[in-house]
C-alpha cells in the first residue's frame, strides 16, 4: 500500500498553521483545468480566497481577471513578488511544474500542482527535496482518489475482502482529436506534455499502486497511430505486482467517436469489482463472498459526470484546508482522529505520494523505449 512520509517522520520543521483568516490562493495557468480549481475555491468560500491569477497568454489572463475579479500577473515571478498568497496552484503545462513549484517553494509558498507533478523522474525528486528544504507543503492533485466508487474499492482492498488478488485491469479509452493537440503549442510535446500515459492516463496509473499495491515490474508498448504529435496516442502495459497479481493498463486517445471509459476491474479469490463509466464514476459490478456494510453503500456510489475529470477537485481541497489549518482527516475506517499538533496531519497526496505514480510512468516509458521489462523501484 502507498505510504506518505510526514515532515515529522523526517525530522523537519512543520509549517505554521493558517488560522483566523481565509487561506489565500493564486491560480497559475488559466486554461482547461483552471475552472475546476476556481469552482473548488468558490465551494469552500468560508475557508479559501482567490487573490490572484497568472497566465502568459494575454487574452486568457484578461478573461480570468474579468471572471474572478482579482489582480492578474503575467509571470509567476511577478505574482510571487506582488501578491500576498499562501498557496500557488499550478495548472500550467506539466513540463513547467518542477521549475515553477521550486520557485514558489523558495519564496515560502505552499503549492498545489496538477498531474503529473513533473514529466521527468529527476525533476519530481528535485521538487520533493526543494519543499523539504523550504519547510512548505507540496500537494499533488489526485482527485480521482476522492471518487465515492474508488474510496469503496480502496476500502475493500484494505479490509482484505478480495482475499488474494489475482488480476487487475485498467482501461482509459478516450478521444483527443488533432484539433486538441493543435490548440496549444505545448500539447503533444515530450518536454512539456507527455503522451497518453503521462498526461491523460496519469490518474489511472496512480490507481495501480494506490489501490492494488506496489508494482514489481512492467512491460510496455507505445505507439503514435493517428495523431501528428511527438508523443504516443496509445499504449499497453503488462504489470506484475509484488503480491504476485497480474494485470494490464490499456490506454488510447483514438476512441471513436467520443470518450468511452475510464475503468478498473479487480478479480480476487473472494470478490470481483468493476468500476467504470467515463471517469471511474459508475459501480458496474460489486460482489464478495460475505456481507459488509459497504455493500449497501456501493449500490448508491455511482454518480453522473460528463467530464473525464470527475467531481473530485472540491473534495481534494477539503484535505488541503484541514492540513493547512492543522486539523486531521478521519481514519480510512471512518473514525475521527483526535486533533493534534500541527505537522501530524499530512496531505492525502504530497510530493512523495506523487512520485509513486511518476516512478511507474517513467518505468513504462523506459520499457517501451528499450523493449524490455523494467523492475521497480528505479533506484535502490
Amino acid at each position: 500500500m502507498s505510504v506518505s512520509i510526514s515532515t515529522r517522520t523526517l525530522g523537519l520543521t512543520a509549517p505554521q498553521a493558517i488560522a483566523g483568516r481565509k487561506i489565500r490562493l493564486a491560480m497559475v495557468g488559466c486554461g482547461r483545468i483552471s475552472k475546476n480549481h476556481f469552482s473548488s475555491v468558490s465551494a469552500h468560500a468560508e475557508n479559501l480566497e482567490l487573490v490572484g491569477v497568472c497566465d502568459t497568454e494575454p487574452q486568457r489572463l484578461e478573461a480570468a481577471v474579468a471572471a474572478c475579479g482579482v489582480p492578474g500577473f503575467k509571470s509567476l515571478t511577478e505574482l510571487l513578488a506582488d501578491c500576498d498568497v499562501d498557496v500557488v496552484v499550478l495548472g500550467t503545462p506539466s513540463g513547467l511544474h518542477a521549475r515553477q513549484a521550486i520557485e514558489a517553494a523558495e519564496a515560502g509558498r505552499h503549492v498545489v500542482t496538477e498531474k503529473p507533478m513533473a514529466t521527468r523522474w529527476r525533476d519530481g525528486r528535485r521538487m520533493v527535496e526543494a519543499f523539504d528544504r523550504a519547510g512548505v507543503r507540496l500537494f499533488v492533485v489526485k482527485q480521482n482518489r476522492r471518487n465515492a466508487t474508488l474510496q469503496l474499492l480502496k476500502r475493500a482492498v484494505e479490509k482484505r475482502r478480495f482475499g488474494r488478488i489475482y488480476m487487475a485491469t485498467v482501461n482509459v479509452f478516450w478521444t483527443r482529436p488533432q484539433e486538441y493537440y493543435d490548440s496549444e503549442r505545448w500539447r503533444g510535446k515530450w518536454e512539456f506534455d507527455g503522451g497518453a500515459l503521462m498526461n491523460q492516463a496519469s490518474h489511472y496509473v496512480d490507481l495501480l499502486d494506490w489501490i492494488v499495491g506496489p508494482v514489481e515490474s512492467v512491460q510496455a508498448y507505445t505507439a503514435t497511430l493517428a495523431r501528428n504529435i511527438e508523443v504516443e496516442d496509445s499504449g499497453v502495459v503488462g504489470i506484475k505486482w509484488r503480491s504476485g497479481a497480474l494485470g494490464t493498463l490499456s490506454v488510447t486517445m483514438l476512441t471513436y467517436p467520443k470518450n468511452l471509459e475510464g475503468s478498473i476491474t479487480i478479480l480476487g479469490e473472494k470478490g470481483t469489482v468493476r468500476v467504470g463509466g467515463v471517469a471511474a464514476n459508475e459501480m458496474l459490478h460489486w460482489e464478495f463472498d460475505s456481507h459488509d456494510p459497504d455493500d449497501d453503500l456501493a449500490r448508491d456510489s455511482s454518480y453522473v459526470t460528463k467530464s473525464v475529470y470527475g467531481h473530485g477537485h472540491a473534495a481534494y481541497y477539503e484535505n488541503l484546508i484541514k492540513v493547512l489549518r492543522g486539523e486531521c482527516e478521519p481514519d480510512t475506517d471512518g473514525r475521527s482522529k483526535p486533533l493534534t499538533t500541527v505537522g501530524e496531519c499530512e496531505p492525502d497526496t504530497d510530493g512523495r505520494e506523487g512520485l509513486r505514480s511518476l516512478e511507474l510512468l517513467t518505468a513504462m516509458y523506459i520499457s517501451a523505449r528499450d523493449g524490455r521489462r523494467v523492475s521497480l523501484p528505479l533506484e535502490h
